[in-house]
């Protein structure tokens, strides 16, 4: 069974959404903000993640340092759910425009990751949370549902 890295269209594709999304992210007026001072390697290095994440190489751990160095760039942020709202929908807006598969359950594997995700980030990034310094990179598959292959 081909991992949701592999579905997806690996490391091109993500890089392929991962620019499409910060290019709408800098513009937007709610959550812009949070990325005003984003290092131009910004897109790339969430790419890595997402890479990892979906069961493709490890190279977020292997060069970005893994959870640890994830979770540093969402504590203190005060992320507000608004805003984690307009991540995901931006996130999936680009997912369509650079064709990431659409079928649904590439996109429900897809979708449960990012809202996860996202609203791990959003209690990380509270003023007082104390997350785990140290975990794994989560490692997301397919679910219940596994692709569809005709």
């Amino acid at each position: 069974m081909p991992t949701l890295y592999e579905w997806a269209g690996g490391t091109d594709a993500l890089e392929r959404l991962t620019e499409v999304f910060y290019r709408e992210v800098k513009k937007d007026e709610l959550i812009g903000p949070l990325f005003a001072h984003m290092d131009p390697g910004h897109p790339k290095y969430v790419a890595m993640w997402l890479a990892e994440v979906f069961g493709g190489p490890a190279r977020y751990t292997d060069e970005r340092g893994g959870y640890a160095h994830m979770l540093a760039h969402h504590l203190g942020k005060g992320i507000t759910e608004p805003q984690r709202r307009r991540w995901v929908s931006l996130l999936m807006d680009a997912a369509d425009e650079v064709e990431l598969p659409d079928d649904p359950e590439f996109r429900a594997a897809f979708f449960g990751y990012v809202e996860w995700g996202t609203r791990l980030a959003r209690q990380n990034s509270q003023p007082g949370a104390e997350p785990p310094p140290q975990a794994p990179v989560p490692h997301w598959g397919w679910g219940v549902a596994p692709p569809y292959i005709p």
